[in-house]
């Protein structure tokens, strides 16, 4: 993880939590801005995308880590 990316811990969160946790992270962020999301709900690995896609965002990357999804998205 780098310095500069802001981190989302929506761990033993359920959806939406995790997502409404990034779209509240990605709007006080400034443009172009990059939100590491980890979560711990498998819906997260459809949920995410799809928001990020409606809302102009980026999914940069995608994986797991440490028995938690992980996820950086690019603010538009």
């Amino acid at each position: 993880m780098s310095s500069d990316e802001i981190l989302v811990d929506a761990r033993g969160h359920r959806c939406p939590v995790p997502t409404l946790r990034l779209r509240r992270a990605l709007e006080s962020a400034p443009a172009g801005a990059h939100v590491r999301l980890l979560a711990d709900d498998p819906l997260a690995r459809i949920d995410v995308p799809h928001f990020a896609a409606q809302a102009g965002a980026r999914v940069l990357e995608q994986g797991e880590s440490q028995g938690a999804l992980t996820f950086l998205v690019a603010k538009g």
